[in-house]
């Protein structure tokens, strides 16, 4: 506690000593100047209330941890001396305890309340360790077990203003016992000079925060350059060290199409700044007589060569699996030929995700012509089958929580712009042919990794304009249709059990008919219409 407005200070007792789960305290460190006058009569409310008056502030950290020093529970709460909880929150937390006993980190959703007003619900995604380096979007409400806690020790001052987020990256580089409970079980109060009102309120607490995120890397020993996002706040780039000059082998499946192709060549050999790279065009079938000019000229190039691929028929699976096969590279980027490179260090951003041992893919963020979003990472169980999710969010708008331009594990990426390992698609079985024809291969492919135990990462870093389908054409003739049905059919069977299970990057609160984020209303409101 500081200074904390007494009318505040009495609805937060009011809403945790009136809990539905009565085993509990509440600790309070007040490190106020004076003691406020009716602070007595709040805190003599019920004999579960701890209260110390610390005759000086001692910072956010400082105040936390004589807070902790009272502490005698089992498991930890942290609540802001300004915000609320609903009544049935610690029941929600016990029954989760109780369901798993072994968990040690529990974090919830939470919402934010101005006056009376509930607005602007944040339903986050289960545990994802990438999206937190970017962003504490765990925030509110972290319950530690006490054991967890005695050994990654208290807060810590020079994080003060990102406290929370140094504790959490502490707290789960030491344990993988980690829930999270989709239920909106604290409510932010939004009031003048918090960080729920003002974006700037408080600006120290983002530098705070990269310094967080670099303690964390360091601890990991893992070497990496922490940026801030000019463009969203408390949100940050992570570009990893490469170790030592990996190969990069870029895949592009071509036939014919050439004014295309020149655009995606072009750019990647004018922008890209890294050096030992290749791009093998895998040419299909191509009929063009200037398609076999323009090979010639730029083979001339000697960052290109052209492989064949004979077999007659449209199978991307197979294209790609054929160029993968005949490269030596450490690592491959599929890409389509309908793309542009807009990011001259594409390379280092992507190859230094990809050289994680827990990391088995990376994308890209895709747009259309007009700059609005056609790829961020892709959900399943869109629609029963799976999605590019946020598409045709404009330029300069955000999406949900602006998780477009942020980091984040993801359950799929797209193949038009692919990063990962030459060793994964071995480890895989490569992309599926028989099945995956034309759809659902990508996403397929990062079902495969993710069952494996790798992570996939977007990374909204690297960017690339999409003439999304402008080579292959639509599902516009009736085998077109009949193929693309047998596919979505092969993807819901062969995913049953994932799709029923829903996204763990995304939120049971959310439509599973839309791609972007809209939360569900509630049922009741819903059949009172």
């Amino acid at each position: 506690m500081y200074n904390t407005p007494p009318e505040y200070l009495e609805e937060l007792v009011n809403c945790v000593i009136n809990q539905t789960y009565t085993n509990l305290e509440l600790c309070l460190a007040d490190g106020s100047k004076h003691k406020s006058e009716n602070i007595d009569k709040i805190i003599q409310k019920d004999d579960r209330i701890v209260y110390k008056f610390l005759n000086e502030n001692k910072g956010i950290s400082g105040n936390s941890n004589a807070a902790l020093e009272m502490a005698t529970g089992d498991y930890i709460m942290l609540l802001d001396h300004d915000d609320l909880l609903p009544i049935f929150c610690l029941y929600e937390i016990v029954k989760k305890i109780n369901e798993s006993p072994e968990v040690e980190f529990i974090y919830t959703d939470e919402d934010h309340i101005e006056g009376n007003k509930r607005c602007k619900p944040h339903f986050k995604p289960d545990f994802a360790i990438d999206t937190l380096r970017a962003n504490n979007y765990i925030t509110h409400l972290a319950i530690f077990k006490k054991e967890l806690l005695d050994k990654i020790g208290n807060f810590r001052d020079e994080f003060n203003g990102a406290q929370d987020y140094d504790i959490i990256l502490r707290a789960v580089e030491n344990t993988n016992k980690i829930a999270h409970i989709p239920k909106i079980l604290y409510n932010w109060r939004i009031h003048t000079n918090s960080t729920s009102m003002l974006a700037d309120a408080k600006p120290y607490a983002y530098e705070a925060g990269k310094k967080a995120i670099e303690s964390h890397l360091k601890r990991q020993n893992v070497e990496a350059k922490v940026t801030h996002n000019e463009d969203l706040k408390g949100t940050y780039e992570i570009e990893y060290k490469i170790i030592g000059k990996p190969s990069v082998s870029i895949i592009i499946p071509n036939k014919d199409n050439i004014k295309l192709l020149k655009k995606c060549i072009n750019s990647i050999l004018e922008l890209t700044t890294y050096k030992n790279y290749e791009i093998v065009i895998v040419e299909n079938n191509s009929t063009n007589k200037k398609t076999f000019e323009y090979y010639k000229q730029i083979e001339q190039n000697e960052k290109v060569r052209i492989i064949t691929y004979k077999e007659k028929g449209f199978n991307y699976s197979k294209i790609v699996n054929f160029g993968v096969k005949n490269c030596k590279s450490d690592f491959i980027i599929q890409l389509n030929n309908d793309t542009k490179l807009l990011t001259p260090r594409w390379l280092e951003k992507f190859v230094g995700f990809a050289q994680r041992q827990d990391v088995g893919a990376v994308g890209a963020k895709l747009y259309y012509k007009d700059k609005s979003i056609q790829h961020s990472g892709i959900g399943i169980g869109i629609l029963g089958l799976a999605a590019n999710l946020f598409v045709n969010t404009p330029k300069n708008a955000h999406a949900y929580f602006g998780r477009e331009n942020l980091i984040r594990n993801v359950s799929a990426v797209t193949g038009a712009c692919l990063c990962c390992r030459r060793e994964i698609y071995e480890e895989v079985g490569y992309m599926d042919e028989e099945n995956f024809a034309v759809a659902f291969n990508d996403v397929d492919l990062c079902l495969k990794i993710r069952e494996k135990g790798y992570l996939i990462v977007y990374n909204p870093y690297v960017e690339f304009i999409h003439y999304e389908s402008k080579t292959r054409g639509y599902e516009n003739t009736i085998e077109k249709k009949e193929r693309f049905e047998k596919e979505c059919n092969n993807f819901k069977e062969k995913w049953k059990k994932e799709l029923e299970a829903g996204d763990p990057y995304s939120n049971i609160n959310f439509l599973q008919n839309t791609a972007h984020y809209k939360v569900r209303p509630d049922k009741s409101r819903e059949e009172n219409k």
